[in-house]
């Protein structure tokens, strides 16, 4: 495995897939990790098993949970230490239309945040990363079938959330 030719082939994809998620500093951190754990790993890949790509974007979304958690858990600490609970935004000052994006734009965040981790994971693969069903169940380590029924579930949750954002327009 030439590392830095596997580098510059996917750590901008990778970096675009984790700044979504995780702001661009934080990104570059984690694609640093992502292959520093894939060189230490690289005993371990298997090409019949998927492509270099997935197994690049599983380590990846592995590292990325674990940023998530440690984030949630210093936010937590944060508000606990300053003896008070973040606020909600106050939005009296914001034109009626803004409001209404914004509401809209919670609600969609309230369902996919409300998605189990795993139907998260691949709709993140697949719409931030641009993964195929093949690809994400090799990045994930689930089966194919798994990643397309959850795909499925995802978009039919969704679409449940759209009607009612629509609806308040």
């Amino acid at each position: 495995m030439n590392l830095a030719a596997v580098f510059d082939e996917h750590a901008p994809g990778l970096w675009r897939y984790l700044a979504r998620q995780a702001g661009a500093t934080a990104a570059e951190d984690l694609v640093a990790e992502t292959f520093l754990a894939a060189w230490q790993q690289r005993a371990d890949y298997r090409a019949e098993l998927g492509s270099l790509r997935a197994w690049l974007y599983g380590i990846a979304t592995n590292l990325l949970r674990r940023h998530h958690r440690t984030q949630a858990q210093q936010t937590r600490m944060a508000e606990r230490l300053a003896g008070q609970r973040a606020e909600a935004e106050d939005g009296h000052d914001r034109t009626a239309e803004r409001l209404d994006a914004r509401t809209h734009l919670r609600q969609l965040a309230a369902a996919i945040a409300a998605l189990s981790d795993g139907d998260r994971e691949v709709l993140l693969l697949s719409s931030l990363a641009g993964l195929e069903s093949r690809e994400i169940a090799v990045a994930l380590g689930i089966p194919e079938g798994t990643v397309r029924s959850r795909m499925h579930r995802v978009r039919r949750t969704l679409r449940a959330t759209l009607p009612a954002v629509k609806g308040e327009s």
